[in-house]
């Protein structure tokens, strides 16, 4: 295989590929040329892993909103899902509020299985301010972390892993971090990982074996030097992606082949109807690979997935039964690939260390059209999973009888959720949150995450945030808010006095607040919040 014909086939030329073609040492285009980073700077061993439901995936179908059946049928009578019968919607926690019980499709049982067992949960009406429509444009925006009118030349991922591990590439690989930052399983690419300067911190591959393969059958010789044009710079990039790919090739060829999956079944095939092309599961073979890297040693913090048919213009569910058909297929082939993927990983005894959340480029408009399908909408639900997820249903259902063009409406900005991995998941200062671009959600995120991450406060609600904190004059409190209702706040001192105590109404999906400190003794205080059936607290440092 030539240069020229490898490039083409992986890609290498597009936005976010980070492969590199053989020939060229490891150390070629490194500035120093040495190890000179002992440790990155990351505290914890966690992994995060998006799966991206490609196309726009159409959430009403995926989780009714039970409590307005008759709304859901009237606005899609030809591809409504049935609320009783042999298949019909599968009720999701029961005890909560009626305006947040869901009917789950019914090919997503492993979904319902994996919410009882305290490993699911859902997160609704997500999207950002002026959604765009574009398929394109919207998977940028998700990635680059930005709003509607930001055009980034980074991804949030990449900015996270730019600061967490300092001058990449030069002195990566090194005995610290052997692996790949970030792995995209597929042979597509994306912005999600890109640097404000520089190559990617990820890689693209479909299989490491491949990879290793792939790598290796590429012969020539790099140039020496290099034109100083614009096609020089090119010609360099491509050359600085090469030497990467070339060094993680090996190891992950290594980590492959002494990880092991346990002795789960992975689903392959949808066993109802649906058309041919939907019937193999395209997910389920990624999450296994990435369970058999993590198994051998593989120390990637994160993954991308993708799983593509999610343009359901026409014929989205069979017309002779709503139940069943190419949506039936991709619901089933997330639920059963996922429920697999962390029974592995329990098995493995890894599953604690792995946080997953699904991502789609927006959702679909609430009233079917005349082709058995949806059009391209708004505001979707997101799935997280792991055994360190908070098990709950955050928002409330979609209103529809309040649709905006027919279009489920923003309830929750896509970067508060993002902004609760990074801070909760990754337990990165609020410092870092800004700098990988969520300053407005410094602290306020979806307490979605149940587990500490390492160096956190274990004590604090996860989302309620003060800040600046510690402060002097005067600082934020910001609460994520699922339920409207009366809340009381209270602030003590260390030596137990009150200093303030009042009561105010909340409304989803945050509520802020100003503390004026000024008048104060610098020294420590409790911040309490209670109501709603929970209690949040938090502590303030106070320095004059």
């Amino acid at each position: 295989m030539n240069r020229r014909s490898f490039i083409k086939k992986t890609g290498v030329a597009g936005a976010g590929a980070t492969f590199m073609l053989s020939g060229v040492p490891v150390r070629a285009l490194s500035p120093q040329g040495i190890f000179q980073q002992a440790a990155a700077n990351s505290s914890n061993d966690r992994v995060l892993i998006f799966i991206q439901l490609h196309g726009g995936n159409d959430g009403i179908n995926m989780l009714v909103p039970r409590d307005q059946y008759p709304q859901y049928y009237s606005h899609r009578p030809n591809i409504a899902l049935p609320e009783t019968g042999t298949r019909s919607i599968i009720p999701l926690d029961p005890t909560l509020p009626a305006n947040r019980q869901l009917g789950l499709h019914p090919d997503m049982d492993g979904i319902r299985q994996m919410y009882e067992q305290g490993r699911a949960a859902v997160i609704q009406n997500v999207s950002y301010p002026y959604a765009n429509g574009s398929h394109f444009r919207s998977r940028d925006v998700w990635f680059m972390g930005g709003s509607y009118d930001d055009y980034f030349s980074s991804g949030w991922m990449g900015r996270y892993l730019d600061h967490e591990y300092p001058n990449y590439p030069d002195d990566y690989p090194n005995p610290q971090m052997e692996d790949p930052l970030a792995i995209e399983i597929g042979t597509g690419v994306s912005l999600a990982f890109h640097r404000d300067n520089g190559i990617p911190v990820g890689l693209s591959i479909s299989d490491p074996i491949g990879f290793y393969n792939l790598i290796n059958s590429v012969g020539g010789t790099a140039p020496t030097s290099l034109p100083d044009t614009h096609a020089g710079d090119e010609l360099e990039y491509i050359m600085q992606i090469e030497a990467e790919s070339n060094a993680y090739a090996g190891r992950l060829r290594s980590v492959f082949m002494a990880g092991s999956n346990s002795n789960v079944t992975y689903p392959t095939q949808y066993p109802y109807l649906a058309p041919q092309g939907s019937l193999n599961n395209p997910l389920a073979g990624q999450l296994k690979i990435i369970a058999r890297l993590l198994s051998g040693g593989c120390k990637t913090r994160i993954f991308l997935c993708r799983i593509g048919g999610f343009d359901t213009h026409a014929n989205q569910v069979e017309q002779f039964d709503t139940t069943m058909g190419h949506h039936a297929a991709l619901m089933y082939h997330i639920s059963e690939g996922v429920k697999a993927f962390y029974d592995d990983l329990q098995n493995l005894g890894l599953d604690q260390k792995v946080l997953t959340l699904t991502m789609s480029e927006f959702g679909r408009r609430v009233p079917s059209n005349g082709s058995f399908g949806t059009d391209h909408g708004n505001a979707q639900p997101l799935l997280a999973f792991g055994p360190c997820v908070n098990k709950d249903v955050f928002g409330t259902n979609p209103n529809l009888s309040a649709l905006q063009g027919g279009n489920v409406p923003l309830g929750i900005d896509y970067r508060q959720i993002m902004a609760t991995v990074v801070q909760d998941w990754f337990g990165a200062s609020p410092s870092l949150v800004q700098t990988v671009g969520f300053s407005d959600w410094v602290g306020v995120g979806i307490p979605f995450v149940e587990c500490a991450a390492v160096g956190m406060d274990t004590h604090s609600q996860p989302g309620m945030a003060l800040y600046p904190n510690p402060c002097s004059h005067k600082t934020a409190l910001r609460i994520p808010i699922h339920e409207a209702g009366w809340y009381q706040i209270s602030i003590y001192s260390m030596q137990g006095q009150k200093v303030y105590d009042k009561m105010h109404e909340f409304s989803p999906p945050v509520y802020s607040m100003e503390i004026h400190t000024a008048d104060w003794a610098s020294g420590g205080y409790l911040v309490q919040c209670r109501g709603g059936g929970r209690q949040f607290s938090q502590t303030l440092m106070v320095q004059h």
